[in-house]
């Protein structure tokens, strides 16, 4: 029979605690850190994140600002803006502005529409969801006629519509990616729900006396956070190019405010990109690197935190 003194009892102790130290987030970082592509991902995500940051250095480094027209300097005499230069690294628009400090100020545009209307998505998604998949019954019913409703309208002409009425401005933009953003993620949480509303621990909290409301938030939200965290940041890319596709059709960010989607529609104005390139090439790049950084580090993450393929099963 093993001796136990206090000192291996301690170290027991600390050793239990480390454990418990070391669970699942511990291990999704480490499942994370043997992902090439989610490392990359995320490495550009940084970087991009602190581009957008530095915009206002960049533009005091270069001395233009986001706005400001050089028509001597960065046009040409014939009025065909300049290529990449040492005044103008990614060179000019057709007005002569800095495409480079444009593109850092147009970063911060596209970062705050992609995680804010993204967030709140998430919230509504997660409520409806909830609520619809806990309670059943009308509430359900009607709760997910409502998603088919909205699922149902067109993107594009919702858009003109509150455009033509309101204006454009970043909030519209905001509001109507919201809109049309929440609704895969409530039927994504409605179904996890379903499955998981007659489960034991479910039972259990119901014969304590546990209102709906408690049982909702303490015992069933906890085991649907893998979907949401990978459905929110999944959403973030589809938010930022919802953002670019309006700001392009002159529904989203009013010029002259820096936007890459009326940066690219800049250069599609009068086939300007055809003796311009940069000018669609530099935005139309760092839209693909986002989104398709973001993608690969959405799918990272969900095989990191659900390796066994339950998509955010019951771990009770």
């Amino acid at each position: 029979m093993k001796l136990v003194t206090p000192r291996t009892a301690a170290i027991a102790a600390r050793s239990s605690a480390d454990v418990q130290l070391r669970g699942s987030w511990y291990l999704t970082l480490q499942r994370l850190r043997r992902d090439p592509a989610s490392i990359a991902s995320a490495a550009m995500i940084v970087l991009i994140v602190l581009f957008a940051l530095c915009a206002p250095l960049i533009a005091t480094w270069t001395g233009h600002g986001p706005n400001d027209q050089f028509r001597d300097t960065g046009l040409s005499p014939d009025g065909i803006p300049v290529g990449p230069s040492g005044d103008f690294l990614l060179g000019a628009d057709q007005l002569g502005r800095d495409v480079l400090v444009r593109l850092a100020y147009g970063a911060q545009v596209s970062l705050l529409v992609g995680v804010v209307a993204s967030i709140i998505a998430s919230v509504i998604g997660v409520v409806v969801g909830l609520v619809s998949g806990f309670l059943g019954g009308p509430v359900d019913t009607i709760l997910s006629r409502i998603t088919d409703l909205v699922m149902s309208v067109p993107f594009l002409l919702c858009a003109i519509a509150l455009v033509s009425v309101l204006g454009p401005s970043l909030s519209l933009s905001i509001a109507v990616i919201v809109f049309f953003s929440w609704t895969g993620l409530a039927r994504i949480i409605r179904g996890q729900v379903i499955a998981l509303r007659h489960r034991e621990f479910v039972e259990a909290a119901r014969s304590l006396g546990a209102s709906r409301w408690a049982i909702m938030v303490r015992d069933i939200v906890p085991n649907l956070v893998v979907p949401i965290i990978v459905y929110t940041t999944l959403m973030i890319p589809s938010a930022i190019v919802f953002e670019a596709t309006l700001s392009f059709l002159g529904l989203g960010i009013v010029p002259p405010t820096a936007s890459w989607g009326n940066m690219l529609a800049d250069a599609a104005n009068g086939s300007l990109y055809l003796v311009a390139w940069w000018m669609v090439v530099v935005p139309g790049t760092a839209l693909l690197a986002l989104t398709l950084s973001f993608n690969l580090f959405g799918d990272g993450l969900r095989d990191a935190l659900d390796p066994s393929g339950r998509k955010g099963g019951a771990r009770r």
